[in-house]
């Protein structure tokens, strides 16, 4: 299945501008958190614009992915492979992450390293790690008790009070009854799928350590309101990529790149503009040294 394209106007093959010109932009790939689909980046992609060629993915059972009906149960690895499409086009690509989303553009990062151009995330969410850091088991005990009464919903086929625990620890309190009726059923639709998401996020082998092997700029941005789980697995990315770019964001939850997509978007627009300006550079340096 093609990523959803928020270019107006679409491409009229891969690789080609709408009038057969070679797109020689920049590939900018998207990806969403866990309940949503690859909608949530409109705002982000409408910024943009026509300077980037921007792929929204869609994750397993979410927006027009059908969920996964593997023989083994899903794994980072095969969200990862939803990517490799693109990769193949044989250009480095950047990628942007939000949770769940988040973690998947670490792991592709992880496994193609050469084929990243960078890599910026907001709070992905590695809950493998919490279980091995000093501070984590009052955090893991958290997302643990979320899964569970999940699972035990979703057991008794009551899809909407297994998406209430889901939607109030990342988004508040709340946030689950607040949410307009018109969309309860497509988001309890996707709880099955988002129960995987956590038995393949709590399997995940991937260590904070194998990051640092990832030759481009990292930028890891949470905000300075999340929840306990996030908090804690910014500290590891932190300890363990000391050359990365980390950004505490003021006054911002888990769900901010939805929620308040402004300053995240502007954070991620300044990261991609200093990367396309060091690399200017980096290319007038060799050309000089070169002649």
């Amino acid at each position: 299945m093609k990523p959803f394209d928020f270019n107006a106007g679409g491409r009229a093959e891969e690789g080609a501008t709408a009038d057969g010109r070679a797109d020689t932009r920049e590939i900018v790939v998207l990806l969403h958190s866990s309940g949503a689909s690859s909608r949530q980046w409109a705002p982000l992609a409408g910024q943009l614009g026509t300077r980037y060629d921007v792929r929204a993915l869609d994750v397993h059972g979410h927006g027009k992915q059908p969920a996964w009906h593997g023989r083994a149960p899903l794994t980072l690895a095969d969200e990862a492979a939803l990517v490799e499409p693109i990769l193949r086009e044989g250009h480095r690509v950047h990628l942007v992450g939000h949770s769940y989303g988040a973690a998947v553009a670490l792991k592709v990062a992880a496994l193609h390293p050469d084929a990243v151009a960078s890599v910026a995330v907001y709070e992905p969410v590695l809950f493998r790690w919490l279980f091995d850091a000093p501070s984590g088991s009052d955090a893991a005990r958290e997302v643990l008790a979320v899964a569970d009464t999940m699972r035990k919903y979703l057991q008794r086929g009551d899809a909407y009070r297994a998406a209430a625990p889901f939607l109030n620890y990342w988004a508040g309190a709340g946030a689950w009854e607040a949410m307009p009726m018109e969309r309860r059923d497509a988001f309890a639709a996707r709880m099955r799928s988002v129960l995987g998401q956590f038995h393949a996020l709590f399997g995940e082998t991937l260590l904070a350590t194998d990051l640092a092997r990832i030759p481009a700029p990292l930028l890891v941005l949470s905000g300075g309101a999340t929840v306990a789980s996030t908090r804690c697995i910014a500290s590891v990315l932190e300890a363990a990529l000391p050359d990365a770019a980390h950004e505490v964001l003021a006054g911002m939850g888990h769900m901010a790149p939805i929620t308040q997509p402004e300053a995240f978007n502007r954070r991620v627009l300044g990261f991609l503009e200093l990367n396309e300006a060091n690399r200017t550079i980096e290319r007038k340096t060799a050309a000089v040294f070169a002649t």
